[in-house]
This record gives C-alpha cells, structure tokens and sequence, in this order.
C-alpha cells in the first residue's frame, strides 16, 4: 500500500508461497509506495493458515496489492482490491492478468468512499494498512465495522506505525502482533455482538 515514509526503489517483490510462488510483482518506483515486506507476508499467513481456504478477502489499501495477491496464492477463495491511484490499478489489473488470477476484482476508488457505499456479502478477511502519514486506521476500522463490511468471526490485518494510536473497535480481539523495524502489524479477530446487549 501506499506510505508516506520514505520511498521505494522501483523493481518487483515476490510472492512467497502457494500456487503463484516465486512469482514477481512489479513495483513502481513511486515516493512513498512502500509494499508489505515478504518477511512480515511469511508471517501473517503463517498466522492464517488454518483460516485463508476460501476466505473472501478485501485489500482495502491495495498499492501493489501483494497482500491480497498472497492471499489468493495461498487459497483465497477472491479478493477485492480497493486502491485510488489509477495508475497502480492498472499495474494492478496487469500484474493479476499476467498471473492468469480471475478470482479478483480491482476498484478504483477512495476507500472511504467505497466504504460509504451499501455492503454486499461480507468480507472473512480485511487486509488495512493505510498510508502511514494520513492517520486512517481508526475511522476505517469504525466503518469496516459499522457498514457490515465483516462477516461475525471476520479477520483483519492492521499494519501501522507503533505511534499511529490505533484503537481496534470493541468487537476485534487481538489474535497476534509482531514488529518489523519502524511497522507495527497485527492480526485481530471479530467476534459477533452479543444479541442480549
């Protein structure tokens, strides 16, 4: 996704594991396009292994879209890509064809305004990593979670900056958290409100 802290070099990442292993994605060099490390990939899917088969997933701030693109390796049953800079759309749509993926669709759009609009089916799986220096984290988790985004027992990754100050809503639990240098990520799991509340 795209960040305001520092800037990539350009060239590609790779896809870690599953189907499209090994797999390149191009990388724009662009300031402050800053893709999720393959190390802190490796990681959080190991966290999800158990979960991601046929997960409907939702990356929210896509940039590159290698969250959602590893999701897809790995099992995902679709996932949606929500990225506002055209032009990393259509290195989106281009890197997704190349690949042959069909399970995943790219929106152009602002994320707040896609969350404005009326929930279709539910996502199982949110990946929100916003760009570091707007602090989004907490009104787009409010709207994820108002706006019948999540399926009951949803998982959403959150990546941030340890200063960032983000307050899960009442109904996420945090599952696991680690740290890769200045990033903060952590996985959080959605448990349905009582209906007796």
């Amino acid at each position: 996704m795209t960040k305001a802290r520092g800037s990539s070099a350009g060239g590609s990442l790779r896809i870690v594991a599953g189907s499209l292993r090994g797999s390149r994605l191009a990388v724009p060099d662009r300031p402050g396009l800053r893709p999720t490390p393959d190390r802190v990939r490796e990681t959080l899917f190991n966290w999800l292994a158990p979960v991601i088969t046929g997960a409907r997933c939702l990356d929210l701030y896509a940039g590159t879209g290698a969250l959602g693109i590893e999701a897809l390796s790995r099992g995902a049953g679709e996932c949606v890509f929500v990225e506002r800079d055209r032009e990393l759309c259509r290195l989106l749509q281009d890197n997704l064809a190349r690949l042959k993926v069909s399970t995943a669709r790219v929106i152009t759009d602002d994320a707040f305004a896609f969350l404005g609009a009326p929930a279709a089916t539910p996502f199982d799986l949110v990946f929100l990593d916003p760009p570091f220096d707007a602090g989004l984290w907490n009104e787009a988790a409010l709207r994820l979670e108002r706006g019948g985004w999540l399926s009951d027992a949803a998982w959403i990754y959150v990546e941030a900056t340890p200063q960032a100050g983000f307050a899960a809503p009442p109904a996420w639990s945090l599952h696991r958290e680690g740290r890769a240098g200045l990033v903060h990520y952590a996985l959080y799991r959605r448990s349905p409100a009582d209906p007796l509340s």
